[in-house]
This record gives structure tokens, C-alpha cells and sequence, in this order.
């Protein structure tokens, strides 16, 4: 009788409040473990859903996030890298003529820019003024290294690597569900799949 009325307060108290009851009775915990599981069941399809997209990089490629970001703020872009910090977006790297340097958000999904801020680190030594040389005489620039590596997967990084003195683009691919890196040539574009990668 005590139970009746239990389960008869909280079906009012929910009915009011325009939830939902679930079954207390218990004869009813089947059905109860059941929607658990579903619950449990669609929180992970969410979850793959949500990594699908921030490997996919969402609409939005590497070169056209570089592109969007180049819009908001002209310069030469040195990276770009699919970012996940609980909002997923691009972070495009991009040093403007005078040496500053910024890093430009960009929506995977909208490609609009969600905001840009200039890197204060004072690390602007020789290593980072040499990339930066490197980066301005070269043929292919980081949207058509993202551009070329496409080829061989979702572009999910792209940036620069000194390798015993010879720099290269490199770029982080997904393709079914497989993660690789590539060095693009700065000169020809050339793609080649990176041996020293683990």
C-alpha cells in the first residue's frame, strides 16, 4: 500500500512537471535495464559520432580552413591542425610580414572564423626564421600541401618539418579508420609516406 502511494506521488510529480515516469514496480526492471541500455547505447553512437567528425575535420578540409583563415588574416600560413579541446575547430597558424604570428580559428563545420589571437611566446629564433624562409621561397604552400596530401586521406595536420636540414610539409592523414603521416616536397609537391613515422 506505502509502495502504491509512493509510485502514485512521483507519476503526479513527473506528469506535472511534463516528464516522464519510468516503471518502479518490479516486475518493471527488465524494461528499466532495457532503457538504460538504449540510453547507454545512444550515448555511444554519439561519441563515435562526435570522433567520425573531428577525424572527418567536419565540412570544412585543411585547405579550406587555411583559406578562411588567410582571409581574416593575410600572412603565410606555417600550420594547421585539426584541434579537439572540447570544441572542436582548425587552429591555422598564420605569420603575418612583420614576424608576429597568430593562431586563427576556424568552425570544421562553417569554415567561419571563430576568433584569432596573437602568439606572444617570444620564440622566434633562428629555427623559426629559418621555416619561415623556407615556407617563402617554396612552390607549395601549406594549402596545396593540404591540397596534394588529400589524395591519401581526410587531412586532419599539416606543418612543417626540418628533417636532417631538408624541410617538408608533412601531413597527418585518416582513411578508413587508419591514422599516417606524409612528407609534401616544398618544391614539387611530391607526396611520399613518411618512414620515420612509429
Amino acid at each position: 500500500m506505502k509502495r502504491n502511494i509512493v509510485i502514485a506521488t512521483l507519476t503526479a510529480a513527473a506528469l506535472a512537471t511534463g516528464g516522464t515516469v519510468a516503471a518502479f514496480a518490479a516486475g518493471d526492471d527488465a524494461a528499466t535495464a532495457t532503457q538504460r541500455h538504449t540510453n547507454t547505447g545512444a550515448r555511444a553512437d554519439d561519441d563515435a559520432s562526435e570522433d567520425r567528425t573531428a577525424l572527418s575535420g567536419g565540412s570544412i578540409t585543411a585547405a579550406e580552413a587555411i583559406s578562411a583563415a588567410l582571409g581574416h588574416t593575410p600572412g603565410t600560413t606555417v600550420s594547421a591542425d585539426l584541434d579537439d579541446d572540447g570544441a572542436t575547430a582548425w587552429e591555422v597558424t598564420v605569420v603575418k610580414g612583420d614576424g608576429t604570428e597568430y593562431d586563427v580559428r576556424i568552425a570544421p563545420d562553417s569554415g567561419k572564423v571563430l576568433g584569432a589571437q596573437r602568439d606572444t611566446d617570444d620564440d622566434n629564433d633562428g629555427e623559426d626564421r629559418a621555416e619561415l624562409a623556407a615556407v617563402k621561397g617554396a612552390q607549395t604552400d601549406a594549402r596545396e600541401a593540404a591540397r596534394a596530401a588529400a589524395v591519401k586521406g581526410t587531412v586532419t595536420e599539416v606543418g612543417l618539418d626540418d628533417d636532417n636540414g631538408a624541410m617538408a610539409w608533412t601531413a597527418d592523414t585518416v582513411k578508413d579508420g587508419r591514422h599516417s603521416e606524409w612528407k609534401v616536397a616544398l618544391g614539387s609537391g611530391k607526396v611520399t609516406q613518411d618512414r620515420d613515422e612509429d
